[in-house]
């Protein structure tokens, strides 16, 4: 009965992958799962208002997952392996600067309810690993916009009309890297672009996790 038990509380409390629920390595995404990410080949994948855009790998079902569970369920320890996943990619493009890392911010009654930014976990992860520096407070979202996803090109621009707010006083003197989860349009980054330059910061770089339409 004891030896049950034992079992039965080892299988209980043993971490199991979000992708495929696999409890062999007790991990929150075990190494088959992670593995079968696919990168994207080593190259600009677009240029938004003179600024390249990289895009570390595919919008697969696994990237799906990960995404999701970290953004809309609680799944806090995957924000390690999105930031793994960019980082091994960013090594591979061989961009030799030393960056200031500003996710896209949310705005503070969204980021109130869900109690994190997503992509402020993935930049702490990811800067770990690279040692740039993180910097949340340069830009603000000050408009409390709608979510994206349903909107066409035209409909997100006005979205994100005067969404941005740039504390040109939190400015590091690094070149900067803008990080998000998914670029669909490009408008998030467009936005935050025409911001950044509004204040005469021109020297910008940006990097999504993955896009939808590659």
């Amino acid at each position: 009965m004891k030896t049950f038990l034992k079992n039965l509380l080892d299988w209980i409390y043993k971490r199991r992958c979000y992708c495929c629920s696999s409890s062999k390595e007790s991990l929150p995404l075990c190494s088959k799962c992670y593995n079968e990410l696919d990168f994207n080949p080593p190259m600009v994948d677009r240029i938004i208002s003179g600024v390249n855009v990289y895009v570390a790998g595919s919008y697969d079902k696994n990237m799906q997952k990960i995404i999701r569970g970290l953004k809309y369920h609680n799944q806090k320890e995957l924000a390690y392996y999105q930031a793994k996943f960019m980082f091994e990619y960013f090594n591979i493009l061989g961009i030799n600067k030393q960056f200031q890392v500003i996710p896209v911010p949310l705005h503070k009654n969204r980021q109130r309810k869900r109690k994190y930014n997503h992509m402020e976990l993935v930049a702490k992860e990811f800067c770990k690993m690279t040692g740039f520096i993180p910097n949340f407070e340069l830009i603000k979202r000050i408009k409390n916009t709608k979510p994206q996803y349903k909107l066409s090109k035209q409909e997100r621009m006005k979205n994100l009309e005067n969404a941005f707010c740039v504390d040109k006083s939190k400015l590091l003197e690094y070149p900067i890297l803008l990080i998000d989860d998914i670029c669909t349009s490009g408008t998030t980054f467009e936005s935050l672009i025409t911001e950044l330059n509004k204040n005469n910061i021109k020297n910008i770089t940006c990097f999504a996790t993955t896009s939808p339409n590659c």
